[in-house]
């Protein structure tokens, strides 16, 4: 209980944190987003219900940031990303078992896809509520950028958080099973 609510003020600091990293002009104007990576760490350490109030909670902090009205109609709509955030926790929480042993190098690549894959569904929401698909070279180097730095920060991430958990007495990985 200890760990899911210091997993609950991660996910503040790091949607709070995100927000003063400007746009990497480096990266086509990549944002740095923190949040999902802390939520993917947090969907690999809890149970699957610790994760529901985890996607909750993180898509919650994140429709509150960024719901958009423009003339009057709502472009993001308040909600959405708690749907987005449950479904990759999910998927995120199928790797559980492999993280339980003490493997952690794929859900480094896997937390940068999804957060590309927020990203995507994030734009897509938008061009869909515009009524035009279109998809300029600049937006491929946003939706990938913010998978590769997710990737890149990840392993960190993953890393405070579990050392973080020890701390705590949160129990992370299985002990191995004797062999007869």
């Amino acid at each position: 209980m200890i760990f899911f609510c210091i997993l609950l003020v991660s996910l503040l600091a790091a949607l709070i944190g995100q927000e003063f990293i400007g746009p990497l002009a480096w990266l086509h104007g990549t944002r740095v987003l923190l949040l999902p990576v802390v939520f993917f760490y947090g969907a690999l350490a809890m149970p699957f219900g610790g994760m529901l109030l985890l996607a909750f909670a993180a898509g919650f902090m994140w429709d509150a940031l960024t719901v958009q009205t423009i003339d009057s109609s709502v472009e993001i709509s308040l909600g959405w990303s708690i749907v987005i955030y449950a479904a990759l926790g999910a998927i995120m929480s199928g790797f559980r078992p492999l993280f339980q042993r003490g493997r952690w190098e794929i859900h480094c690549l896997v937390s940068g896809i999804c957060t590309s894959l927020i990203v995507l569904a994030e734009y897509l929401m938008i061009t869909f509520r515009r009524g035009g698909f279109v998809f300029p070279q600049e937006i491929w180097w946003r939706i990938g950028g913010a998978g590769v730095v997710a990737f890149v920060l990840s392993p960190f991430v993953f890393f405070a958080l579990s050392t973080i958990g020890s701390w705590t007495g949160y129990r992370h990985w299985r002990e191995p099973e004797a062999s007869e």
